[in-house]
């Protein structure tokens, strides 16, 4: 099922600063789909819609972190 892949995905991204860095350019739910499954994960862009209506401040939080790294 694509949403253990996505949750696979996440926790990775959490302990692994270069899939973090992989992961960082995507600035639309079709590029980090494409990103994802270049880098093994089998996660579509409906998991995405699904993550982001269970978790409504996470796209306060992704907007924060991408602005961050910017800046750092």
């Amino acid at each position: 099922m694509s949403w253990s892949e996505l949750e696979r995905l996440v926790a990775e991204a959490e302990n692994d600063r270069d899939l973090r860095r992989a992961l960082r350019h995507c600035r639309s739910k079709q590029e980090l789909v494409v990103a994802a499954r270049r880098l093994g994960y089998r996660i579509t862009r409906v998991d995405i819609q699904r993550a982001r209506k269970e978790d409504p401040n996470q796209e306060a939080e992704n907007r924060t972190i991408r602005t961050s790294a910017l800046e750092g």
